[in-house]
């Protein structure tokens, strides 16, 4: 039965703080997983920092918006749990794991057919956010195809496959509205801080994984 008050703050926080340790042991998994090729491991960095401030955002985020449907914090909490993850090892080694990207697919199904998933409700919405996780991708690689090998990684695409499932085609294309303005000011930002060029490789996939937290987090499902 659905909790019929909000959570309140004592709860907010517990859930920020929550979301912050696992923010920093997402970076330490990260550091170590998948193996470094020289077998080094990365100190803790700037990257500890943005992870675990993500990780406590996305975590209060998803107690305020989905406290008064548990079966739905519980399944959305999983999927972000798994984005922050990502966030992380996409971060320190420019790489999206198939062992994480790939079964949020069959999550997502689950989710529906449970009838769990807050976003996904209807066939048409299943349908819709089917066609939404295959088009938009195929439309991204073409549309990197100019700019060379590795203008976005396949990682990426198999990833905006199970967020497309999970969150509905509208809220997808939240996803790449958002992590297409966050990367552009990302930019913008460290190339007058004179950290990157125009040549130098900017990893989409945490951009992606912010838009796709904004899209599930900023709005509580209808």
């Amino acid at each position: 039965m659905p909790i019929a008050r909000p959570a309140d703050a004592v709860v907010i926080v517990v859930a920020a703080v929550a979301g912050l340790a696992w923010g920093v042991a997402a970076d330490r998994i990260a550091a170590r997983w998948p193996p470094h090729e020289d077998g080094s491991v990365r100190p803790v960095d700037w990257r500890t920092a943005v992870v675990a401030v993500a990780g406590a955002l996305a975590l209060a985020l998803l107690v305020d918006r989905l406290w008064n449907d548990p079966r739905g914090l519980i399944f959305v909490g999983v999927v972000v749990v798994l984005l922050v993850l990502l966030f992380a090892t996409d971060l320190d080694q420019r790489l999206l794991p198939d062992v994480v990207t790939l079964p949020l697919v069959g999550y997502a199904i689950v989710g529906f057919v449970a009838g769990i998933g807050p976003y996904v409700r209807t066939p048409t919405d299943l349908l819709w956010a089917a066609v939404a996780g295959v088009a938009l991708p195929a439309a991204l690689l073409v549309i990197s195809i100019p700019f060379g090998a590795g203008a976005i990684g396949i990682g990426d695409l198999k990833l905006l496959l199970g967020v497309g499932l999970i969150v509905g085609a509208t809220r997808l294309v939240a996803t790449l509205i958002v992590g297409a303005l966050a990367a552009a000011v990302a930019i913008v930002i460290l190339m007058a801080a004179h950290r990157i060029t125009l040549k130098s490789y900017v990893p989409y996939g945490p951009f992606l994984i912010a838009g796709a937290l904004w899209a599930m987090l900023a709005n509580p499902p209808a």
